[in-house]
């Protein structure tokens, strides 16, 4: 049996293409239509790399229409919210002709690790995306910027605009005010520009301890958003970083360095979530003053900002994340319990699934809940038309066909044959699956009711039902062990009732249902996944998330597949006939030898009832 791969559902991120008009409109696309209507960014130029304004001048005129960025701290694994930002900013650059940017944010050497970049890079290449112009582009990497961004901060100092403060932090936080209250100027604000250079380049030298002084902007402080209310830029930090080694022992602060990376590399549409808002004056102010003293090209990025994404059933916090991890809650990162990209992927979902459910909650400005059945449903409906399908019989009991002999002959293997895709989308052509029926197949234990509830259509002593894909069956009783648990079912085959030959047919029954056979079925792990908490919102008003998680999230079964759910490669996705769509494992699963399946998600939502 043949497998179907699972290509990106869109084009690259950069190839040329013209505004997707079947997406649904939102404010970012309205601005960056107004942009390129009005030209805003039309006289920017781009040398072929990120630059300050002398090299960009030196390059054509930029031929990327817009240019956003996706700009991740190396310092954890991605989560479902990540995958949002992702699909609006590769998303957007797609559909306008631009260019969209990965961007590490290295400037916290103690919390970043090569770990988390390759598993960035290896989550954004799976959900269908390239980056910087080119397939094959290596990332940016902001700290490859810090020499320029200790250029920017002395000419800062230069221009009387930043300052060197000792103060220490307990009284830069006393002295800062709060919302009533504006804040008093440091002792340290007045001195002059050669007293802050000559302290600023000791800092760098490396002749102060950590946290012994920072470099601040001069704003003002009595400014009512205390964000500028003469913002630290640069901090004391004797760590090693995993790219520049130890030659800084000096870090910008990252609402420094933010504005900074995206100005040298010409993004026009600088696109977070809302909760740096208040910090975009100072990002104004930071690109203004870089662009009149003719370092940065103008005219500049400009921030802009969407609601992030409150899912319920899930966390979303690094630290909170990282403690499921590290406290044994969760079987590491990639756990198919948990939020992450590589955690989505090992539950089955696929790119397609997250592109559309990126699409469907919208942008939006103001904060809401979105239901995770919104997420299951997209899974559900990109795997419809893709899955193949196959038996599997989750909670077995044996059937026993006791005519077979008479009527097939001992011993005999009657092949049958089904459909992986009942219905293929146009121009594809279904391939087969192929099994065998005997004398003894294994049935769900819930087909068989010694006393049949009203309305029951199974096997009851006395019913007939269909074995998909085989023969009609009639139930004459079971079998039981000396604690009275039903051991098998017995049936008598009905002749002449295999599916798709003559005649088939002549017996009505109101059922039909799954099977597979002894002969040939395969014992599977099967791992039933259900969501991680109980709590819609577990983390919410300062809440213990730990209090609300579902001890029923996992279960381990063993379950018996037909041999082509056997024979599935790692990673694909199938649908159990009646039960669910479940994945072959990408870490546990291994071909014909140890089948592994995680239940991806069932075929209805059982939650919302």
């Amino acid at each position: 049996m043949s497998h179907p791969s699972h290509p990106a559902s869109t084009a690259a991120a950069n190839s040329a293409a013209a505004p997707d008009t079947t997406k649904s409109s939102n404010f970012l696309r309205q601005i960056i239509e107004s942009d390129l209507e009005k030209g805003t960014y039309a006289s920017r130029r781009w040398a072929g790399s990120p630059g300050d304004a002398a090299h960009h001048a030196q390059g054509a005129p930029d031929p990327a229409k817009i240019r956003t960025r996706f700009p991740p701290e190396p310092n954890g694994y991605l989560h479902v919210g990540h995958a949002k930002s992702i699909c609006i900013n590769f998303g957007l650059a797609r559909d306008y002709n631009g260019v969209c940017h990965l961007r590490f944010d290295d400037t916290n050497p103690e919390k970043e690790d090569i770990e988390y970049v390759n598993s960035i890079v290896d989550a954004i290449k799976w959900l269908g995306f390239d980056w910087n112009g080119a397939p094959d582009a290596a990332p940016y990497q902001a700290s490859d910027y810090f020499d320029f961004m200790y250029r920017a901060a002395e000419y800062l100092i230069e221009a009387g605009l930043a300052y060197v403060d000792e103060q220490t932090p307990e009284q830069m936080r006393a002295n800062r005010g709060d919302f009533g209250k504006p804040g008093v100027d440091s002792p340290f604000r007045n001195r002059t520009t050669a007293e802050n250079l000559a302290r600023f380049r000791e800092m760098r030298d490396g002749k102060y301890e950590d946290g012994a002084m920072v470099l601040r902007a001069k704003i003002d402080m009595a400014s009512p958003n205390i964000n500028m209310r003469d913002p630290a830029i640069y901090r004391i930090k004797h760590a090693e970083h995993h790219n520049t080694g130890n030659k800084w022992c000096i870090y910008p602060m990252y609402t420094f360095a933010h504005p900074i990376e995206d100005a040298l590399e010409q993004i026009t549409h600088s696109i977070c979530t809302l909760e740096f808002e208040d910090q975009r004056p100072f990002y104004d102010w930071l690109m203004d003053r870089l662009c009149e003293g003719g370092l940065l090209a103008a005219p500049a990025p400009h921030q802009y900002e969407f609601a992030r994404l409150n899912l319920t059933y899930v966390i979303t916090s690094k630290r909170k994340l990282a403690a499921l991890v590290n406290e044994k809650k969760v079987n590491g990162w990639d756990d198919p319990r948990m939020p992450t990209i590589v955690g989505l992927r090992r539950r089955g979902y696929t790119p397609a699934a997250i592109q559309a459910f990126a699409e469907r909650i919208g942008v939006t400005k103001s904060d809401s809940w979105i239901d995770y059945s919104t997420l299951e449903g997209c899974l559900r409906e990109d795997l419809e038309l893709k899955a193949h399908r196959g038996f599997a019989v989750l909670n077995p009991v044996k059937l026993v066909l006791t005519n077979w002999d008479e009527v097939m002959g001992a011993g005999h293997l009657e092949p049958c044959t089904q459909p992986a895709l009942p219905h293929p989308p146009e121009g594809v052509e279904s391939p087969t699956r192929h099994f065998t029926i005997g004398k003894e197949v294994w049935i769900e234990r819930e087909d068989f009711e010694e006393v049949p509830p009203k309305g029951y259509k199974r096997l009851f002593p006395g019913n007939k039902v269909r074995l998909k894909g085989g023969y009609v069956i009639e139930c004459t009783g079971c079998t039981k062990d000396a604690s009275g648990s039903i051991t098998e079912v017995l049936a008598t085959l009905v002749p002449d009732t295999k599916s798709g030959t003559p005649g088939s047919d002549s017996v009505k029954v109101k059922a039909a249902i799954t099977w597979v056979g002894v002969a040939d079925g395969v014992n599977a792990e099967v791992r039933m996944y259900d969501r991680l908490f109980l709590d819609a919102q577990p983390d919410a008003g300062g809440k213990d998330y730990l209090e609300s998680l579902n001890p029923n999230s996992l279960k381990v079964i063993t379950a018996i597949v037909e041999p082509s759910l056997a024979n599935a490669a790692a990673g694909h996705n199938f649908q159990f006939e009646r039960h669910g769509y479940f994945v072959a494992d990408r870490v546990d699963h291994v071909l014909g030898n140890k089948p592994v399946f995680n239940l991806a998600v069932g075929l209805r939502d059982s939650w919302g009832k």
